[in-house]
């Protein structure tokens, strides 16, 4: 990789779900550290739902990592692979399509970069491949036990990019704690999002489990500058290697945050859904590799400021609890609606002449 401020400017990057959750932050990151030659590529699924306006000054194209060509990924650098289906329950709803799309088109998408000159690939992961772990300190070398459809089809996607690793092609997983924080493409399903939205549209805290599970939590803004450290980092540093990411202080049970927020937010109350019981994705994630690879790395977002900063973002654009518990910004809600509207098809693929009467 060539390095400088120069340096950056030169590398040709593609973001593959740039428009998610993660992409629209890492996006003006990336350009905000100098970096000019970005393409991103995404299908846009949750087009309405965005919670302010983001405009992206990149080149953009829009297309489903199914249908990659080796056109799509020639002349780039590094790949940053963040498209997916990113949730448990949307896992569920068809297996088959999770490991499709998680998977299939991930091993496709990194075996066209590697014939295609591509440097680096950059893979986003996840924690969760550590499923129902008991509470040990759990590092990249732990045993894995993911427990979820959308967790396999993580683990099973890192096990087939570390095969095609060579001296020309430098595969990285980063398995990211569970993310938090703001963004335009905000998923309302991750814990700590979830619970503000709760607090501040309802008064009420409302815990779905109950709350003993501990989740290692990380800011929108740390992953983003995760991955902009790992596609910068000399190869022999990261060469086929898997990361946590995250942030030690940030293991937390998950009434730990809910307290938290209570703490934050005045005059809400926490209360338990009538039927919680135990959550079994129970892990506890150390992060030390990282740190030891990146001692300057710097995590810049606590969780009580980023509870402020969801808290009066959704104060002021009002949000009530039918904009996150349904279509508006609930990812299967949304999916499920632009079925029943046959816009997408049950292969979640756009049907075209629908989708433009609907634009």
């Amino acid at each position: 990789m060539h390095h400088g401020q120069h340096g950056r400017q030169t590398i040709n990057i593609l973001v593959t779900g740039h428009r998610g959750y993660i992409g629209s932050v890492l996006i003006p990151d990336l350009v905000k550290a100098g970096y000019r030659n970005i393409t991103g590529l995404d299908s846009d699924l949750y087009r309405d739902s965005s919670l302010y306006s983001h405009p992206l000054k990149i080149r953009e194209i829009e297309k489903d990592i199914r249908d990659i060509t080796i056109d799509d990924v020639s002349g780039y650098d590094a790949v940053i692979h963040l498209a997916g289906l990113s949730n448990d329950p949307l896992g569920e709803l068809r297996p088959e399509l999770t490991y499709e799309i998680n998977l299939d088109a991930t091993r496709r998408l990194a075996e066209l970069a590697r014939k295609a000159g591509v440097k680096r690939f950059v893979f986003s992961s996840s924690c969760s491949v550590y499923g129902a772990s008991i509470d040990v300190e759990l590092t990249e070398d732990s045993e894995v036990n993911p427990v979820t459809t959308y967790a396999k089809s993580k683990y099973f996607a890192e096990l087939e990019l570390s095969k095609l690793a060579n001296d020309n092609f430098c595969p990285v997983s980063l398995r990211n704690a569970t993310v938090f924080g703001l963004s335009p493409k905000l998923r309302f399903d991750l814990v700590v999002n979830n619970l503000v939205a709760w607090a501040c549209s309802t008064g009420k805290i409302f815990l779905k489990s109950d709350g003993t599970a501990w989740r290692p939590l990380v800011h929108v803004n740390d992953i983003s500058s995760a991955i902009i450290k790992i596609i910068t980092a000399p190869t022999h540093s990261v060469f086929n290697q898997v990361f946590n990411v995250g942030n030690n202080e940030n293991n937390f049970q998950i009434l730990e945050v809910a307290e938290l927020i209570r703490n934050i937010i005045d005059g809400v109350e926490i209360v338990f859904a009538i039927d919680a019981e135990k959550d079994i994705r129970n892990y506890n994630v150390s992060f030390r590799k990282f740190m030891e690879t990146f001692p300057d790395f710097q995590s810049t977002c606590t969780l009580e400021n980023a509870i402020i900063d969801l808290y009066e973002c959704f104060k002021s654009i009002d949000l009530i609890m039918d904009d996150f518990e349904g279509p508006k910004f609930n990812r299967i809600k949304c999916i499920r609606n632009l079925q029943d509207r046959n816009i997408l098809d049950s292969r979640l693929r756009w049907n075209t002449e629908l989708k433009l009467q609907a634009m």
